[in-house]
């Protein structure tokens, strides 16, 4: 079966494409890299010719408001619209924990969800991966939190995961019919977003103080007790954070 992966020269992509691949799967990596913008709908034809399945786990360039709703509306709407001219069956997307809850405070966050708005207001079939953040990204989300060299922080629940169970959940969501709904998914164990941020600068011997702040924003968005975390039931991970502070951080190249 043919499976593009949209973004998939990224963190996840990358480890989609390898999955599906492992499985026998046709998993061809679009991306700007390879001549794929889906914002502009260059290549698009091309690289979906034949596919069953698209799996989108691109990311907007930018943060701001108004590039980051451009981005993923315009993206959107041109993959469901050149996915239903190939005859594509299922459309899967990766988005955020927390997404509904935060979207008035955030302004990608609101951009998430008018993406998965257009999603099932279309015709294709779906399914929606809803991931908590990722242990990949808590160093930048310490930078983004830093000011005047201390990092400020809400104490609130906080659970996320390794990218490599997201990969794993988004590849068997690809591989599988389409849910026309939406799955959660987070790491093993549940911390106070400061607490595991202290604790990942610490293993990498990074100076940086953390200090718990109940007003500090995230994304924009004022935090609740749960706003991070999910609902309910939620697939969870295999990979707890304290073995993968053990593992060695990849060289820069």
């Amino acid at each position: 079966m043919k499976i593009v992966i949209i973004g998939g020269s990224g963190l996840i992509g990358s480890k989609v494409v390898a999955k599906l691949g492992q499985h026998g799967h046709e998993a061809v990596a679009a991306s700007p890299k390879t001549g794929v913008d889906t914002l502009t709908a260059a290549g698009l034809a091309d690289v979906l010719n034949g596919a069953s399945v698209v799996v989108d786990v691109s990311n907007s360039p930018s943060f701001e408001d108004a590039p980051v709703m451009q981005f993923f509306t315009t993206s959107t709407r041109n993959l469901l619209e050149y996915e239903a001219a190939a005859g594509v069956g299922h459309h899967v997307a990766l988005s955020v924990v927390g997404t509904e809850r935060l979207a008035e405070g955030s302004g990608y966050l609101r951009a998430k969800l008018a993406q998965e708005r257009l999603i099932k207001d279309s015709a294709m079939p779906y399914s929606i991966v809803h991931a908590t953040q990722f242990f990949e990204f808590v160093k930048s989300i310490a930078d983004g939190a830093t000011v005047d060299g201390v990092v400020r922080l809400p104490p609130v629940l906080f659970q996320p995961m390794a990218a490599e169970d997201v990969a794993t959940t988004v590849a068997r969501a690809a591989a599988g019919p389409p849910l026309n709904g939406t799955i959660e998914i987070a790491g093993p164990d549940r911390f106070r977003f400061d607490e595991l941020v202290r604790q990942a600068l610490r293993a990498r011997n990074d100076p940086r103080e953390v200090i718990a702040d109940p007003h500090a924003r995230y994304f924009g968005a004022e935090l609740s007790e749960g706003s991070l975390v999910p609902d309910g039931d939620a697939r969870l991970g295999a990979i707890h954070f304290a073995d993968w502070l053990r593992e060695p951080v990849p060289a820069r190249t």
